[in-house]
């Protein structure tokens, strides 16, 4: 075997994933200016220059975070809007998903890993704000198919609006994830998330 048939078939010696998840949850906790590159080494386990090989700079790392935050959020929506549940069913899954996560964290509740750090990030960095617009853009995109589809088959009402519906789901989500970050209670931030899915269900005729 030649060297280069045995570099090809050399293991990495880190987990990309497990890498990504544990920078993500330095970042979470202290933001992405908040957050050293020795701090980042230290919890991936790799020093500076293998993170960057890996990753590259601090802010490509960060936007990594970001973006994989977002995959497992859409896939967490759509899981939860599943059309085979009723749309009141589907809103309430996807509030009490986001607190289940919201309320996690060693210090203390964490709040939205985009909302808390990407939104304080975004006015000086294009690509973050990049990111934070287009990811905020993905979910509310999957709140809009769930309440199109529930007025197709007359699930709410027909003249009901789909986009503004996705719009006003979106805000109670976010408000949940700043006062989840503020400290507010999880009674109080279930009740905030089941007054939503009234208003919601009622602003679109839902039965």
């Amino acid at each position: 075997m030649n060297e280069a048939s045995r570099k090809r078939g050399r293991p990495r010696a880190y987990d990309p994933d497990a890498a990504l998840a544990r920078a993500r949850d330095v970042f979470w906790e202290g933001g992405f200016t908040g957050s050293s590159l020795d701090a980042l080494s230290a919890a991936t386990a790799m020093n500076r220059p293998s993170l960057y090989g890996a990753f590259g700079d601090k802010e490509a790392l960060y936007l990594r975070t970001l973006e994989r935050y977002r995959d497992e959020g859409v896939t967490a929506m759509r899981q939860a809007l599943d059309p085979d549940r009723s749309l009141r069913e589907g809103l309430g899954i996807v509030y009490a998903t986001a607190l289940s996560i919201y309320l996690d964290g060693e210090a203390g509740a964490r709040g939205c890993l985009l909302i808390g750090t990407a939104a304080v990030e975004a006015v000086l960095h294009p690509a973050v704000r990049a990111v934070l617009h287009g990811s905020l853009t993905a979910f509310e995109q999957e709140l809009e198919e769930r309440f199109r589809l529930a007025r197709d088959r007359g699930e709410i009402c027909a003249a009901a609006d789909a986009t503004a519906l996705a719009r006003l789901a979106s805000a109670v989500l976010h408000s949940l994830a700043v006062r989840a970050r503020a400290g507010e209670s999880r009674a109080v931030l279930e009740a905030i998330a089941d007054s939503g899915v009234a208003m919601i269900c009622a602003a679109a005729g839902a039965a």
